[in-house]
C-alpha cells in the first residue's frame, strides 16, 4: 500500500511548479530536424508515438523557439533517437544561439532534403500533417514516410535537468 498524498501541501499551478513535477518524469530525448534556407533542428524530450496506422508522431516546440519559423513552414521533419553516447549533441541542439550544424555535427540532406543526423540509434523522415495550438508551444503531429532504426546503443534519457544513460 503507498502513502496518500498530502493534500495540506499541494501548490497552485504555476509555471514553476510544472516544471518541477516533469523533472521527476525520465523522456527519452530527440533531436527535430527541418529543411529550410538554412537548415534548424532542436532537442525535444516531447516525441510520442502516436499512431501505428498510419505512422504518426507528435512533439511540442516553443513557438518563441529560433527553429519554429523554419518548422512552422515546413513539409517534413526530421525526427532522431539519440543513444546515450551523445548527450553533447543533444547540449548542441538544445543551446540557443550554438551553432547546431557546424563541424561537430555530423549530418546529410535526406529524403525530402531533411537534414538526417549521423550516428544515432534510429531516424524518420516525417511529413507534417497538423500544427495545433497550445498554449506557448505548438504540437506538431507528423507521418513517417520512412527511416532506420538500425543504429547500435542504448537510448539517451532526460532526467532532473540532465541528460542521462539507461541503467539495467
Amino acid at each position: 500500500m503507498t502513502a496518500t498524498p498530502d493534500l495540506h501541501t499541494a501548490q497552485a499551478a504555476t509555471p514553476d511548479l510544472f516544471r518541477s513535477v516533469f523533472r521527476q518524469h525520465a523522456a527519452g530525448v530527440a533531436v527535430v530536424t527541418a529543411p529550410g534556407a538554412a537548415p534548424v533542428g532542436f532537442t525535444a524530450t516531447s516525441l510520442t508515438s502516436v499512431s501505428a496506422r498510419p505512422p504518426v508522431v507528435s512533439f511540442g516546440i516553443g513557438v518563441g523557439s529560433s527553429s519554429w519559423p523554419t518548422v512552422a513552414e515546413a513539409e517534413h521533419v526530421g525526427v532522431h533517437i539519440l543513444g546515450e553516447h551523445q548527450a553533447d549533441l543533444a547540449a548542441t541542439f538544445a543551446k540557443s544561439g550554438a551553432d547546431r550544424f557546424g563541424a561537430s555535427t555530423r549530418w546529410f540532406r535526406g529524403p525530402e532534403g531533411v537534414p538526417i543526423l549521423d550516428g544515432v540509434l534510429a531516424w524518420l523522415v516525417c511529413k507534417v500533417i497538423a500544427r495545433v495550438p497550445a498554449g506557448d508551444h505548438q504540437i506538431v503531429l507528423a507521418e513517417a514516410l520512412c527511416g532506420d532504426p538500425a543504429g547500435a546503443g542504448r537510448p539517451l534519457l532526460y532526467h532532473q535537468g540532465r541528460f542521462n544513460g539507461l541503467r539495467d
